[in-house]
């Protein structure tokens, strides 16, 4: 299995369907939207650019399967699965605010091999696979080597249905207010990540994340060298559908004080 080779290959076809998809962005009606569940929307254009993936990867490892956001394919692979967002920022595309993303990665067996995440708008690809780097556009990157809360940068996702941890998920945002340089909620939890692996933001926190959020960025963040887990500290951040991703000198004080938080 030639890594580098499959990363390539998923970066063209992320930019791709990425054009598709930003083309449709000038154009779109709001009457296309639909809805799924409580401020969860799709619209023609995620179903579109999820076919258009899918069709692609499945001729490039034909022996994979999918997990998919909108349920395009339902092929389960032995030991390969694709986990595809293929528009993470829905809501922010329906509105016209220009960050989205295209977030595809490979896991074989239980681990991520493999993570691609395009937003068009920028034109920035980051991808990753395992134990080969982290890149932008295919010149490497690293985490942000700050060493100071009050000196950082970081990211959340603010809780839209879910509500059962607004408590711990508030007292972190309180305390970052005070502690830190700031916070921003891009509204694509995938670019989110890609931002704290280039050092944009020291850090990133979000619940009620699905697979196909976070498989992507959550790689990208760990081969340039960052920290991911999930509000207990441990590995469940894939399916666990909580995320702390971090650099490496603040990581330790921004995890603890999630954990704490987050306390059952």
């Amino acid at each position: 299995m030639n890594l580098q080779y499959l990363k390539d290959e998923v970066c063209d076809i992320a930019i791709e369907v990425g054009d598709f998809i930003k083309e449709e962005c000038n154009n779109f009606n709001q009457k296309n939207i639909e809805i799924k569940s409580k401020n969860s929307l799709v619209s023609y254009v995620d179903k579109t650019a999820e076919k258009r993936i899918v069709t692609f990867l499945e001729t490039l490892l034909p022996a994979a399967g999918f997990i998919a956001e909108e349920g395009t394919s339902d092929k389960e692979g032995e030991h390969y699965n694709w986990i595809i967002d293929p528009l993470d920022g829905t809501t922010n595309f329906m509105h016209g605010i220009p960050t989205y993303s295209i977030s595809i990665a490979l896991k074989f067996n239980n681990e991520i091999v493999l993570g691609v995440v395009y937003e068009p708008n920028n034109k920035e690809c980051f991808s990753a696979f395992l134990n080969g780097g982290a890149f932008l556009n295919n010149k490497p990157i690293k985490v942000s080597n700050q060493t100071k809360i009050a000196n950082s940068l970081f990211a959340t996702g603010f809780p839209y249905y879910d509500y059962k941890k607004l408590e711990g998920y508030l007292e972190v945002l309180k305390w970052l207010m005070y502690k830190s340089r700031g916070i921003r909620r891009i509204g694509s939890a995938a670019v989110d990540l890609s931002y704290v692996a280039c050092g944009r933001f020291e850090g990133f926190y979000e619940y009620s994340l699905n697979a196909w959020d976070v498989a992507a960025g959550a790689l990208i963040v760990i081969e340039a060298g960052g920290i991911v887990t999930d509000f207990k500290g441990e590995k469940d951040f894939i399916f666990g559908r909580e995320i702390i991703a971090s650099n490496n000198s603040i990581g330790k004080e921004f995890q603890s004080k999630i954990i704490d938080a987050f306390k059952p």
